[in-house]
Protein backbone atom coordinates (compact mmCIF):
# COMPACT_ATOMS: atom_id res chain seq x y z
CA UNK A 1 0.00 0.00 0.00
CA UNK A 2 2.79 2.30 0.94
CA UNK A 3 4.64 1.61 -2.32
CA UNK A 4 1.58 2.27 -4.40
CA UNK A 5 1.02 5.59 -2.72
CA UNK A 6 4.62 6.70 -3.31
CA UNK A 7 4.44 5.85 -7.00
CA UNK A 8 1.28 7.82 -7.39
CA UNK A 9 2.86 10.79 -5.62
CA UNK A 10 6.03 10.69 -7.75
CA UNK A 11 4.14 10.36 -11.08
CA UNK A 12 2.28 13.68 -10.84
CA UNK A 13 5.53 15.44 -9.90
CA UNK A 14 7.34 14.04 -12.92
CA UNK A 15 4.43 14.99 -15.16
CA UNK A 16 4.51 18.49 -13.73
CA UNK A 17 8.26 18.77 -14.45
CA UNK A 18 7.75 17.65 -18.02
CA UNK A 19 4.90 20.15 -18.49
CA UNK A 20 7.06 22.94 -17.02
CA UNK A 21 9.93 22.00 -19.27
CA UNK A 22 7.64 21.98 -22.34
CA UNK A 23 6.24 25.35 -21.45
CA UNK A 24 9.69 26.68 -20.96
CA UNK A 25 10.73 25.49 -24.43
CA UNK A 26 7.52 26.73 -26.05
CA UNK A 27 7.82 30.09 -24.32
CA UNK A 28 11.30 30.59 -25.91
CA UNK A 29 10.45 29.53 -29.53
CA UNK A 30 8.61 32.82 -30.69
CA UNK A 31 11.67 35.00 -30.08
CA UNK A 32 13.91 32.62 -32.04
CA UNK A 33 11.48 32.65 -34.99
CA UNK A 34 11.44 36.51 -35.13
CA UNK A 35 15.24 36.66 -35.11
CA UNK A 36 15.42 34.10 -37.96
CA UNK A 37 12.95 36.10 -40.09
CA UNK A 38 14.83 39.36 -39.51
CA UNK A 39 18.11 37.69 -40.44
CA UNK A 40 16.57 36.34 -43.68
CA UNK A 41 15.26 39.84 -44.63
CA UNK A 42 18.69 41.36 -44.05
CA UNK A 43 20.29 38.70 -46.26
CA UNK A 44 17.69 39.35 -49.01
CA UNK A 45 18.31 43.11 -48.88
CA UNK A 46 22.06 42.56 -49.05
CA UNK A 47 21.71 40.25 -52.05
CA UNK A 48 19.39 42.69 -53.90
CA UNK A 49 21.80 45.56 -53.19
CA UNK A 50 24.74 43.53 -54.40
CA UNK A 51 22.86 42.59 -57.58
CA UNK A 52 21.99 46.23 -58.33
CA UNK A 53 25.61 47.29 -57.94
CA UNK A 54 26.71 44.48 -60.23
CA UNK A 55 24.20 45.53 -62.88
CA UNK A 56 25.29 49.17 -62.67
CA UNK A 57 28.94 48.22 -63.01
CA UNK A 58 28.16 46.12 -66.12
CA UNK A 59 29.40 42.85 -64.71
CA UNK A 60 25.95 41.30 -64.70
CA UNK A 61 23.08 42.04 -67.09
CA UNK A 62 19.65 42.59 -65.61
CA UNK A 63 17.37 39.63 -65.97
CA UNK A 64 14.53 41.93 -66.93
CA UNK A 65 16.41 43.33 -69.92
CA UNK A 66 14.90 42.17 -73.17
CA UNK A 67 17.22 41.78 -76.14
CA UNK A 68 16.03 43.78 -79.15
CA UNK A 69 16.05 41.98 -82.48
CA UNK A 70 18.97 42.94 -84.73
CA UNK A 71 17.97 45.14 -87.64
CA UNK A 72 19.45 44.75 -91.10
CA UNK A 73 21.58 47.70 -92.13
CA UNK A 74 20.80 49.29 -95.48
CA UNK A 75 23.38 51.46 -97.20
CA UNK A 76 21.90 54.48 -98.97
CA UNK A 77 24.21 56.22 -101.44
CA UNK A 78 23.72 59.98 -101.21
CA UNK A 79 26.64 60.95 -103.47
CA UNK A 80 26.80 59.15 -106.78
CA UNK A 81 29.91 59.02 -108.96
CA UNK A 82 30.33 61.66 -111.67
CA UNK A 83 29.07 60.59 -115.06
CA UNK A 84 30.98 63.31 -116.93
CA UNK A 85 34.73 63.74 -116.40
CA UNK A 86 37.02 66.46 -117.80
CA UNK A 87 40.32 65.41 -116.26
CA UNK A 88 43.20 65.44 -118.80
CA UNK A 89 40.81 66.01 -121.70
CA UNK A 90 40.72 68.62 -124.45
CA UNK A 91 37.69 70.76 -125.26
CA UNK A 92 37.26 72.52 -128.59
CA UNK A 93 34.32 74.07 -130.39
CA UNK A 94 32.85 77.02 -132.28
CA UNK A 95 31.17 79.98 -130.60
CA UNK A 96 28.58 82.56 -131.62
CA UNK A 97 27.95 85.79 -129.74
CA UNK A 98 27.32 89.52 -129.80
CA UNK A 99 28.36 92.67 -127.94
CA UNK A 100 25.52 93.41 -125.52
CA UNK A 101 26.49 96.85 -124.18
CA UNK A 102 27.32 98.84 -127.34
CA UNK A 103 24.60 101.53 -127.80
CA UNK A 104 25.82 102.55 -131.27
CA UNK A 105 26.72 99.38 -133.19
CA UNK A 106 25.53 95.84 -133.79
CA UNK A 107 28.55 93.56 -133.40
CA UNK A 108 28.17 89.85 -134.09
CA UNK A 109 31.06 87.57 -133.23
CA UNK A 110 32.17 84.24 -134.64
CA UNK A 111 34.85 82.42 -132.71
CA UNK A 112 36.40 79.27 -131.37
CA UNK A 113 37.38 78.01 -127.92
CA UNK A 114 40.14 75.58 -126.99
CA UNK A 115 40.59 74.26 -123.42
CA UNK A 116 42.90 71.78 -121.73
CA UNK A 117 41.48 70.49 -118.44
CA UNK A 118 44.45 69.86 -116.16
CA UNK A 119 42.07 68.84 -113.36
CA UNK A 120 38.32 68.60 -112.88
CA UNK A 121 38.32 72.18 -111.59
CA UNK A 122 41.12 74.02 -113.42
CA UNK A 123 41.64 74.42 -117.18
CA UNK A 124 43.81 76.50 -119.47
CA UNK A 125 41.73 78.27 -122.09
CA UNK A 126 42.53 79.96 -125.41
CA UNK A 127 39.96 81.87 -127.47
CA UNK A 128 39.89 83.56 -130.87
CA UNK A 129 37.06 85.49 -132.51
CA UNK A 130 36.28 87.62 -135.52
CA UNK A 131 33.54 90.21 -136.01
CA UNK A 132 32.87 91.13 -139.66
CA UNK A 133 32.38 94.72 -140.77
CA UNK A 134 29.06 94.84 -142.64
CA UNK A 135 29.07 98.47 -143.80
CA UNK A 136 31.13 101.64 -144.17
CA UNK A 137 29.08 103.89 -141.89
CA UNK A 138 25.95 105.96 -142.26
CA UNK A 139 22.28 105.33 -141.57
CA UNK A 140 22.17 102.56 -144.18
CA UNK A 141 24.97 100.66 -142.48
CA UNK A 142 23.57 97.42 -140.96
CA UNK A 143 26.11 97.79 -138.16
CA UNK A 144 24.60 101.11 -137.05
CA UNK A 145 21.87 101.24 -134.46
CA UNK A 146 19.08 103.89 -134.62
CA UNK A 147 20.78 105.97 -131.91
CA UNK A 148 23.88 106.47 -134.08
CA UNK A 149 21.81 107.71 -137.00
CA UNK A 150 19.80 110.04 -134.77
CA UNK A 151 22.89 111.62 -133.19
CA UNK A 152 24.64 112.17 -136.50
CA UNK A 153 21.77 113.14 -138.80
CA UNK A 154 19.39 114.97 -136.48
CA UNK A 155 21.58 116.28 -133.67
CA UNK A 156 24.81 116.81 -135.63
CA UNK A 157 26.75 115.04 -132.89
CA UNK A 158 29.76 112.85 -133.72
CA UNK A 159 29.52 109.69 -131.60
CA UNK A 160 32.75 107.86 -130.90
CA UNK A 161 31.97 104.68 -132.78
CA UNK A 162 34.66 102.02 -132.64
CA UNK A 163 34.01 98.60 -134.12
CA UNK A 164 35.40 95.51 -132.47
CA UNK A 165 36.80 93.45 -135.34
CA UNK A 166 38.76 90.64 -133.67
CA UNK A 167 40.03 89.47 -130.32
CA UNK A 168 42.00 86.64 -128.75
CA UNK A 169 42.88 85.67 -125.21
CA UNK A 170 44.59 83.12 -123.01
CA UNK A 171 43.34 82.51 -119.48
CA UNK A 172 42.52 80.24 -116.61
CA UNK A 173 39.14 78.59 -116.14
CA UNK A 174 37.92 77.70 -112.65
CA UNK A 175 34.88 75.39 -112.32
CA UNK A 176 34.09 74.81 -108.61
CA UNK A 177 30.39 73.90 -108.96
CA UNK A 178 29.19 70.59 -110.39
CA UNK A 179 25.68 69.15 -110.49
CA UNK A 180 23.15 66.90 -112.21
CA UNK A 181 19.67 67.42 -113.59
CA UNK A 182 17.12 64.67 -114.29
CA UNK A 183 15.52 65.03 -117.72
CA UNK A 184 13.07 62.18 -118.20
CA UNK A 185 15.05 58.97 -117.99
CA UNK A 186 18.37 60.75 -118.60
CA UNK A 187 20.79 62.48 -116.25
CA UNK A 188 22.39 65.68 -117.56
CA UNK A 189 25.57 66.88 -115.88
CA UNK A 190 26.51 70.55 -115.65
CA UNK A 191 29.12 72.78 -114.09
CA UNK A 192 29.47 76.50 -113.41
CA UNK A 193 32.80 78.20 -114.10
CA UNK A 194 34.61 81.51 -114.12
CA UNK A 195 37.42 82.74 -116.37
CA UNK A 196 40.17 85.30 -116.07
CA UNK A 197 42.84 86.08 -118.63
CA UNK A 198 44.76 88.48 -120.87
CA UNK A 199 44.42 89.09 -124.58
CA UNK A 200 44.37 91.55 -127.46
CA UNK A 201 41.50 93.32 -129.18
CA UNK A 202 41.49 94.83 -132.67
CA UNK A 203 39.19 97.79 -133.33
CA UNK A 204 38.32 100.05 -136.26
CA UNK A 205 36.98 103.58 -135.86
CA UNK A 206 34.01 104.68 -137.94
CA UNK A 207 35.33 107.62 -139.99
CA UNK A 208 31.81 108.65 -141.04
CA UNK A 209 30.62 108.86 -137.42
CA UNK A 210 33.72 110.90 -136.52
CA UNK A 211 32.95 113.23 -139.46
CA UNK A 212 36.50 112.84 -140.70
CA UNK A 213 35.75 111.79 -144.26
CA UNK A 214 37.42 114.89 -145.73
CA UNK A 215 40.50 114.45 -143.61
CA UNK A 216 43.76 113.56 -145.39
CA UNK A 217 44.98 109.95 -144.98
CA UNK A 218 47.59 111.10 -142.49
CA UNK A 219 45.06 113.04 -140.43
CA UNK A 220 44.60 112.35 -136.69
CA UNK A 221 41.41 110.32 -137.14
CA UNK A 222 42.93 108.12 -139.85
CA UNK A 223 46.18 107.54 -137.97
CA UNK A 224 44.35 105.80 -135.11
CA UNK A 225 41.48 104.36 -137.13
CA UNK A 226 42.79 100.79 -136.78
CA UNK A 227 44.29 99.74 -133.46
CA UNK A 228 45.25 96.70 -131.41
CA UNK A 229 44.81 96.95 -127.65
CA UNK A 230 46.08 94.87 -124.72
CA UNK A 231 42.95 93.55 -123.02
CA UNK A 232 41.92 92.10 -119.68
CA UNK A 233 39.22 89.43 -119.78
CA UNK A 234 36.90 88.28 -117.01
CA UNK A 235 33.78 86.21 -117.26
CA UNK A 236 31.82 83.15 -116.36
CA UNK A 237 29.24 80.70 -117.57
CA UNK A 238 27.76 77.23 -117.40
CA UNK A 239 28.54 74.02 -119.27
CA UNK A 240 25.84 71.38 -119.90
CA UNK A 241 27.10 67.93 -120.91
CA UNK A 242 24.70 65.91 -123.05
CA UNK A 243 27.14 63.00 -123.39
CA UNK A 244 30.73 62.23 -122.53
CA UNK A 245 31.87 63.95 -125.74
CA UNK A 246 29.42 66.82 -126.41
CA UNK A 247 28.51 69.82 -124.27
CA UNK A 248 26.81 73.19 -124.64
CA UNK A 249 28.21 76.34 -123.04
CA UNK A 250 26.61 79.71 -122.33
CA UNK A 251 28.83 82.47 -121.00
CA UNK A 252 29.37 86.19 -120.51
CA UNK A 253 32.76 87.90 -120.88
CA UNK A 254 33.86 91.43 -120.05
CA UNK A 255 36.77 92.77 -122.13
CA UNK A 256 38.41 96.03 -121.03
CA UNK A 257 41.05 98.03 -122.90
CA UNK A 258 42.21 101.62 -123.53
CA UNK A 259 41.64 103.16 -126.96
CA UNK A 260 43.09 106.28 -128.58
CA UNK A 261 40.58 108.51 -130.40
CA UNK A 262 41.81 110.90 -133.13
CA UNK A 263 45.39 110.34 -132.02
CA UNK A 264 44.90 112.51 -128.94
CA UNK A 265 42.20 111.25 -126.59
CA UNK A 266 42.46 108.10 -124.44
CA UNK A 267 39.24 106.29 -123.59
CA UNK A 268 38.64 103.15 -121.58
CA UNK A 269 36.34 100.81 -123.42
CA UNK A 270 34.48 97.78 -122.19
CA UNK A 271 32.76 95.22 -124.37
CA UNK A 272 30.34 92.83 -122.70
CA UNK A 273 30.09 89.73 -124.87
CA UNK A 274 27.29 87.18 -124.54
CA UNK A 275 27.97 83.98 -126.43
CA UNK A 276 27.21 80.28 -126.69
CA UNK A 277 29.56 77.44 -127.55
CA UNK A 278 29.21 73.86 -128.73
CA UNK A 279 32.08 71.89 -127.20
CA UNK A 280 33.58 68.57 -128.23
CA UNK A 281 35.72 66.60 -125.77
CA UNK A 282 38.54 64.20 -126.63
CA UNK A 283 39.96 61.69 -125.91
CA UNK A 284 37.22 59.56 -124.37
CA UNK A 285 36.65 59.23 -120.64
CA UNK A 286 38.88 56.76 -118.81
Amino acid sequence: MLSIALSLAIAPMALADEVDAGLAVDSGSPSLAVEAVAQDEEEDEDSVKAEREAVKSGKVESAKKVEEPKRKRKVIKTIQPKTFMKLHRYEIGPSLGFVANDPFLNRYILGAVFDYHATEIFAIEATAAYSPVLGQGGCDDPDWKPLSCQLLEKNSVSPDISRLTAHGSVGLQFAPIYGKVAAGNSIIAFDVYGTVGLGITATEDDIVALQAEDEPPDGPAHRTASQVHPTTVMGGGARIAFSESVALRAEVKSMTYIETVKSTTLEMKNNLIVQTNVSFFFPGMK
